[in-house]
Parts: C-alpha cells; structure tokens; sequence
C-alpha cells in the first residue's frame, strides 16, 4: 500500500495511537498517472468524501486531482502493509460535481485489465478535461437600468446612444458583444455601467445543452423499418443488456430506425451516447439528428474548442447533456443516467486506439452496456467477421433491413479487368476508357458522378529519375507524399512535411524528381484535363479540415452545384446525394496487399460502402472497379452483391488457422529511439517467451513493417492462442521475466487490428 508520497511504510513499524484522537478515516484516491493502484489519503474532519468523489490531494511537491475510488482500504491490506495514519497526508478539497458513477469506475477497472493498462492511465480518459472540474467563471452581461429615466447628469454621446438603443428591446449583452454591435469602445460600456445605466447580470459561459424533443418531427418509416424500430425501442424499455446487431444495405434507412431507440431513450428519461468512426461524418448526422429530435446533440471528439469541451463534460456529468455523439473516447465520459449506446458504423477500423491505452472502442462498448446492464445496438452495411460470429453464435441478436428505402435497387457493379488491352488507360493516365466513358455519360446526362481513390496526395512516391533517389521521411520508414497543390511533401504517418525540392540531395540534378503512382491530386489533374468544363471536387482530409468545411462540399453536391467528386475514405461513408449515380473506383486493389489479417474484410467493406453512394434515389446506379485481380473473392462478392458468401469464405478461412475472431491474439510493440537498445530488449522477450505451451504460437521478434516511427525503432512479437484461453495472465508473466529500461517501451496490443 502507498501513500500520497509515492512511498509506503517499508519498516512496517506501529505508531502509538493517540487514545484522545479521533479515529482517522482513509480513502483510496486514484491519480491521473500511469499508476496501477490508487493511493491511501485521510480524510479532515468535516469533509465528506463518499466514492467516486472528485478530490485535490497533494502528491509530492504537486497537487493534483484525483477520485476517490472507495472507501475501506484497511480490510484489504495486512497491518504490515498499510501506511500509518500519522504518515498519510489528507485531501485538500473537493469539487462540487456529482461522484464519478459505480459504474464508471467499473468500466474503468476492467478497460485497465483486460488491455494491461494502468488504471490511471484508463482514469484519465475518462477525465481528459481536468479545468472542467472547476465551476465555470460566470461572465457579465448588461442590461438597461429598470425605468425609463436615465441617471441624472449623464451626457448623453453618439456612442452611448447607439449602446442603449441596443439594449431598449434585445436581451442581456457580454461588454464585448455590445461594444461590437454599437460601434464602439468597452470604455463606453464601462461608464454607463458605473454611471448606473446599466445593469451587470451574471451569465453562464455558454448556454445549456437543450433537451431533444423525441415527438418533434418522426419520420414515417416503411414496413420493415418500423418491425426494426418496435423492436429496438422493446428493449430499451426493457432497461436490461441486450446487444443487437443492425444489419442494412447502404440505404435503407439504418439511422431513421435506430433514431427511434433514441427517442424511446429519451422518454424514458435517459441518456444516449452515439459513437461515430470519423469526425467527418458528423456534420451530416447532427442535421439529420437535428432535423428529427429539433435541437443538435451534445458533441465530443478532438477538435472541440477547449471551453466547449469544458462546458461539455460537465454537461455530461450532471445528465444535463441528454443525447452525445462523438468519437471514441466519448464511451469514458461519466454518465450518471445512460440507457442506450449506439455504435454507428460498428465495423471500421477507427475505433481501434493505437497509442496511449491500446483499446477498440466497439468492443469495450458492448462491456460498457453489460456493465451498466443497458441496450447497446451496433449498425453496417458490411458488419466485421467478429460481430457476425456473434450473432450466429447467438450472442447478439440480430435485425435486418434488406432492401433499400423508398423503393431504390442496389447498383450494378462492373469490374474493369485492367490487364485487358482495350481496358488499359493510356501512358502515364489513371482512368480506363471504359470508366472515362461512362463518367462522359453521367454528366451529359445531368448527374454526378464520384471517383475514389483512397491514397492521398498528388503520387504516394517522389524519385530522381537521374540517380534513383526516393524521399523519405527522416523520421519513419515510410516515402513521403507529394502534395502538389501546396507544392509540399508530407509523412502520413508522423506528419512530418517539407517543401518539395528543386534539387536531388543525392546527387545534385535539378528538376529530376519525378511522381510515381497515383494520388488523389494528380486524378484531379487528369479528370480536369480531360473534362475541362467540369465542377470538379477533391474531398479529402488534407484539402477538407473539420466537419465544417467537410459539410460545405457535401452541400454544393447536393444542391447540385458540383458534377464530379474525387477523393478519399472520408467521402465513402454515411453521405446521401440524390443526384450520384457513378461510382469509379481507380484502384480497387489497393487495400488487399500487406499481410494484413483483415485485408480481404476491409477492402471489402471499404468498397461496398463506396459503392453504396450510387443510385440511393429513383436514378439507377452504376459501380466500375478498376482492378488486376477480377478473379479475387472480394472483387466477385461486389460484382454480385453476395456478401454473406464472401463472409463465409473468410470466416473459414479464419476458422482453420483459428485466426481472430476464432482465436486469441496480442502483439508486444517494442520501441525506443537507441535501435540497439530495442534490439537486446526484444531477443530476450523472445528468448522468455512461453513456447513451451503447445497451444500457443509465438512469432518474432521482427522488425515492424513500419521499423521506424517518429523516430522511434520497432519490433513487433505475436502471440495467438486458443479462443478459450486468456492471454492476459500469460502476457503478464512473460513481461515480468524481462527489466525493461526507461529507454524503451514495450506496448501491448490485445486483439490487434494493425499490423504496421
């Protein structure tokens, strides 16, 4: 046991007690570090400290925040381990917040175990704003002075008269906001302030969150929808765990029916959290939010302004905040009163956390539910292998939604055989004439047409054409992209970004560098080129920053004000446009090389999402996949729209190597910045490994693909088990076995999902 020093009593030695002293009462705070246990403080008289509680303790030199995690640490600890009372120093405040829920500190308790994270480090996410336990500064505004007589003496100047011809009808104005609108100084506010003209009134920094209204505006949903939501809405009322996967065509209406969870949530009184993959498809789903429910949700994800994040967790905390849609990391806010989670898009890779504590949001979203013994739905298109085995296993239940809604069909899907002479584009062009025509077509015709290619950039690859040169990130093993249109060359990885060079470093030859492959970027060259009168647009998450400037394409696509979108991943997903019914897809193999696990499952979904953007209205749709590889299963399954085929090839597949989901897996990322270091650390890793066990496999040490990262070299080990056994346990005494410096870092990655 520890105390708020960082030191325990070693000695063990008793202390006298004091028989006039009042019985000391100790907690058990945990700290936002990297700590895998919380320390013992005392509690001063007349505090009132119950779990969950958000404290200010001292540690060392420092104070910090911390929550009391419970409340009777000396049954746990023998009398020889436990810090003396005269040793242990006390809580310095509390904040006036409700306690962080039991189930809260549940959740956090079992994310720490289960991905072998400190449980202060799996705290911190869950306090990731720590200014927001602070009662927010009330700002003042100002209002005119009751009666109709102005304060005698007052001179009476243009600027002042402008300031109370403001005021006379509108509401209460910030000092700044008023001064602004009347052209004037905040002196002249002041004065009229002090002259008693006016009147200060407190107000909040930023306004409440509104209750959504689930009767404001219902869709009229068709016959299988409706059996959907009925369902759905059932067991949110039945307040208990369920998990359900929502299983629909790209189109047929999976937010409308889950939306009616939602609304049933909120009769009830409780709160929703929606997690979404990618900020980018937020901004489209809060207006459609918005235009069921008559308000926006609560937001959350990274890109929020430091005092929104503030007023939003605060929000959360005291259930003010009815309804939150955000990324990941929303799951740890602490929710006093939630009854329905809801995992859009529940497939994408997006929700695996890489960095930090190593987690997939998808899956701790189902213990999330199970904990607080709640309904957790998860919706796709294209649901991943380990929710579908679920299902089947009988786990989750299942609803599906076959069909598309208001009576649109799935498009046709076409697959461009590039190895065929009449196919190929020309030297040095991207597009086969086959897809040129048909885009000719399409905007002849009046529609709108779309080409993904899922590589950013102009060319993923720069060389010298004199000496072979290759630009390569200084800091990782990867090429740096060329971004012509700021004529800049980036590292996608570490972010890492250079202007492109006039001269080869190498060898000196100016202007040799060369673009190899395509980009985004050099497609948009060869589409103006070759339809010069085109609205064209490139929608990427280089050339598009946030949901805003994201929401404004998506908008002049609809309006109709574009004829031709070229991009990435983020334009896959989640967006309608009724005039779309093209889809081209430069390089459909793109995503099936690697070695990854998952490859196959991905560039599928990827590209059924793709492809689901065509034809979602009364126009039919065209796909055309441009490939090398017409004869793989994921090309045959989208020419034939037979994904469950597909699934159950890949599931066998998986099932005879008992490869995830039907075996267990986790990956040891050694790394540090002294190779040599990282080196010896590693083979004695491999050299303690657990191969003694005949039903586990161990691969590596290896060097990662990725060897170098933001200036860091890696190594990558393997284990894979038997679905039945915990690797978590093993994991922890192989790790025990080895003193691992400060120098390194040695990152466990339970069910891995990158393999870079």
């Amino acid at each position: 046991m520890t105390d708020g020093n960082g030191q325990g009593d070693l000695l063990g030695n008793a202390v006298p007690a004091v028989a006039a002293a009042a019985p000391v009462r100790r907690v058990r705070v945990l700290l936002p570090l990297p700590l895998p246990e919380p320390y013992d403080y005392k509690v001063p008289p007349g505090m009132a400290a119950p779990p969950g509680t958000y404290v200010e303790v001292p540690l060392g030199p420092r104070r910090l925040f911390g929550v009391v995690w419970d409340d009777a640490p000396d049954a746990q600890a023998a009398p020889g381990d436990r810090v003396a009372d005269t040793k242990l120093r006390g809580l310095v405040r509390t904040f006036d917040l409700p306690p962080m829920p039991a189930v809260t500190r549940r959740f956090i308790e079992w994310v720490a175990s289960y991905t072998m994270s400190p449980v202060g480090a799996v705290m911190r996410m869950a306090v990731s704003v720590s200014a927001a336990l602070e009662e927010p500064r009330a700002l003042t505004a100002y209002m005119r002075a009751e009666g109709e007589e102005l304060p005698d003496g007052l001179r009476l100047t243009p600027a002042r008269k402008r300031v109370l011809e403001l005021l006379l009808d509108g509401p209460p104005r910030l000092a700044a906001d008023l001064a602004a609108e009347a052209g004037c100084g905040p002196a002249v506010i002041r004065s009229l302030a002090d002259a008693g003209a006016l009147m200060p009134v407190p107000m909040r920094a930023l306004p409440r969150f509104p209750v959504p209204d689930p009767a404001a505006s219902p869709k009229t949903l068709s016959g299988d929808q409706r059996i959907a939501a009925d369902m759905l809405t059932a067991r949110v009322d039945a307040a208990a765990y369920s998990a359900t996967l929502l299983d629909g065509v790209t189109g047929s209406g999976k937010t409308e029916v889950y939306f009616e969870a939602v609304a049933e949530a909120l009769r009830n009184g409780r709160q929703v959290l929606v997690l979404l993959p990618e900020i980018a498809l937020s901004a489209q789903w809060l207006d459609r939010f918005a235009g069921r429910f008559g308000v926006r949700p609560a937001e959350w994800h990274s890109d929020m302004a430091p005092p929104l994040r503030r007023h939003t967790w605060r929000a959360v905390a005291s259930g003010e905040a009815r309804v939150i849609v955000g990324a990941r990391s929303a799951l740890f806010l602490p929710y006093p009163d939630l009854g329905l989670i809801v995992v859009d898009e529940e497939h994408e890779a997006a929700f695996k956390q890489e960095e930090g504590v190593v987690y997939h949001a998808r899956d701790m979203a189902v213990v999330r539910a199970h904990l607080g013994q709640i309904p957790i739905v998860l919706a796709s298109a294209t649901p991943s292998l380990e929710t579908l085995t679920n299902a089947e296993a009988g786990r989750y239940a299942r609803i599906d939604l076959p069909a598309r809604h208001g009576g649109a069909s799935m498009p046709d899907v076409t697959l461009i055989d590039l190895r065929r002479k009449e196919a190929a584009p020309p030297a040095r062009h991207w597009l086969s004439p086959i897809l040129r025509e048909a885009l000719a077509e399409t905007m002849l015709a009046g529609e709108q047409g779309m080409l993904f290619l899922n590589r950013r950039g102009y060319a993923p690859l720069t060389l010298c054409r004199s000496c072979g040169h290759r630009l390569q990130c200084p800091h990782c093993t990867a090429w740096l992209v060329e971004h012509r249109l700021t004529r800049r060359l980036q590292c996608h990885h570490c972010g890492y970004n250079a202007h492109s060079p006039d001269h080869c470093p190498q060898c000196e030859a100016e202007g040799s560098f060369v673009a190899c492959g395509p980009g985004v970027e050099r497609v948009a060259e060869e589409v103006t080129n070759l339809f010069p009168e085109a609205r064209v647009a490139v929608m990427t998450s280089d050339t598009l920053v946030g949901p805003r400037a994201m929401q404004n394409v998506i908008e002049q696509v609809k309006a109709g004000e574009i004829d031709l979108l070229i991009g990435t991943q983020v334009m896959a997903k989640g967006h309608h446009f009724p005039l779309l019914t093209l889809v081209g897809v430069v390089d459909a193999d793109l995503g099936l090389g690697g070695g990854d696990l998952r490859a196959g499952e991905r560039t599928f979904q990827l590209l059924h999402q793709v492809a689901g953007r065509a034809g979602r209205e009364s126009r039919p749709g065209r796909v055309m996949l441009q490939t090398h590889m017409p004869e793989n299963p994921v090309m045959q399954a989208l020419a034939a729209h037979d994904r469950d085929s597909f699934l159950a090839l890949e599931a066998d597949q998986r099932r005879a190597m008992e490869m995830p989901p039907f075996g267990r897996m986790a990956a040891l990322i050694i790394s540090g910045e002294d190779e040599r270091a990282v080196d010896q650390i590693a083979s004695r890793l491999g050299r303690t490994a657990p191969r003694a066990r005949e039903d586990l496999t161990i691969l590596g040490p290896a060097p990662a693909p990725l060897a170098v990262l933001r200036g860091r070299h890696r190594r990558r080990m393997l284990l894979k088990g038997p679905k039945n056994v915990a690797l978590q346990p093993i994991l922890a005494d192989w790790l025990a076995q080895v003193e691992i410096p400060a120098s390194v870092r040695v990152q466990v990655d339970i069910d891995p999902y990158s393999f870079l």
